[in-house]
């Protein structure tokens, strides 16, 4: 998987196409990914300790990595991700400018 959580994405497809966030959790056997006010979805909540009061809460449902790409952070566009070495690290390198992202 080529993102990692607190990476800026925007989403390609689907019926959230368009949105940008911040990824927050990262499932890497199921290639998904849940993302900051993007797939939200309304959850019906038990009354617990947590919440007393139960109620239906709005919140995040994941979705598949595929259907999301990585913002470039000097030009603030969707971009391809790669792999270089530098310094005999491996880093993720952005296709379009080539720069390095982390």
């Amino acid at each position: 998987m080529f993102l990692k959580t607190g990476d800026k994405v925007r989403v390609i497809t689907g019926k959230d196409k368009g949105q940008e966030g911040t990824i927050k959790k990262t499932f890497a056997k199921e290639n998904r990914v849940i993302v900051e006010g993007v797939n939200m979805i309304k959850k019906h909540q038990k009354p617990s300790n947590m919440s007393p009061n139960g109620g239906i809460i709005d919140t995040e449902a994941p979705i598949n990595a595929s259907n999301v790409m990585l913002l470039d952070p000097s030009t603030n566009e969707p971009t391809r991700v790669g792999f270089a070495v530098v310094d005999g690290k491996k880093v993720r390198v952005a296709k379009k400018s080539g720069k390095q992202i982390d």
